[in-house]
């Protein structure tokens, strides 16, 4: 999974630098010493070095926090995200965190490439509006789809990642499960001490959240997917997120057991801090 929007004419902090050292040698002794530390300019933090809060500016309505039993096929959840994105952007609904699983499918984001998908005909495959490549979605992965006005908080892609990220993190410390972030990798990742990546012989990592994201006028959808419990298996028919040298987990294959309820119940007591007021 990924991001939806993409930064083109995207020039490195040491490029930038440069170019504004040489463009301005000759008078550097009028230049105020606060603009040369780009560093400190947030388009070039690491996700990490980011401020991870994303709580309303000014007072805001409680977001609708609702958790769905049983499994949703999912052209009935693009559907609602799309109808409920409208209906936040009118000002007729409030924002809200839908909590979902789905019937073994995979989806393909807006950069997928058909040869990620290896095997063909095993489950459905959706095309999404989300950014990113391809993913599986089954039973026993907890979907928290995330529908926020991000123009009452901060109009950033990055930065809304690097939450939804925070978020997951800070959930599966509940659990002691340590989530790492990686900056050249959107999602959640385990470091596994016990097995070695077998293309560079250093400790494995695998991925037990992923994130993809689409912005409309600003309003979220997608979000972020947690592995409880499904079959990984499933994810050995498509190169997930387009990544083949890193693999996947779940609670339960890290040995921990634990039920949606308690999943549940970790995203929420997280969720404050970061998004704001939950109902």
């Amino acid at each position: 999974m990924g991001v939806r929007l993409v930064f083109s004419n995207f020039i490195s902090c040491s490029m930038l630098k440069s170019k504004f050292l040489l463009e301005n040698f000759w008078k550097l002794k009028f230049i105020k010493p606060t603009y040369l530390p780009m560093m400190k300019d947030p388009r070039f933090l690491s996700r990490d070095a980011m401020k991870h809060t994303f709580r309303p500016v000014g007072r805001a309505p409680a977001i609708e926090w609702r958790v769905e039993s049983g499994l949703i096929d999912y052209p009935e959840a693009l559907f609602f995200m799309e109808e409920r994105v409208k209906d936040i952007h009118k000002g007729t609904a409030s924002e809200m965190v839908w909590l979902v699983e789905h019937p073994p499918i995979y989806t393909a984001g807006t950069s997928a490439e058909e040869k990620d998908l290896l095997v063909y005909g095993r489950f459905p495959v959706y095309k999404t509006g989300r950014g990113g490549k391809f993913t599986y979605h089954g039973p026993g992965q907890r979907i928290a789809y995330v529908m926020l006005d991000l123009k009452h908080r901060k109009q950033d892609v990055r930065a809304f990642v690097a939450a939804l990220e925070e978020w997951g993190i800070h959930a599966l410390e509940h659990f002691n499960i340590k989530g790492e972030r990686r900056e050249d990798r959107v999602g959640i990742w385990v470091t596994r001490s016990e097995k070695s990546n077998q293309s560079n012989g250093l400790p494995a990592e695998d991925k037990i959240a992923a994130i993809g994201i689409r912005l409309r006028k600003w309003i979220s959808s997608h979000g972020i997917a947690i592995n409880v419990n499904p079959h990984l298996e499933h994810y050995s028919s498509i190169i997930p997120c387009g990544i083949a040298k890193y693999g996947v987990t779940s609670f339960f294959d890290l040995g921990v057991p634990i039920t949606m309820e308690d999943i549940d119940s970790a995203l929420a007591t997280t969720f404050h801090n970061i998004f704001g007021q939950l109902r």
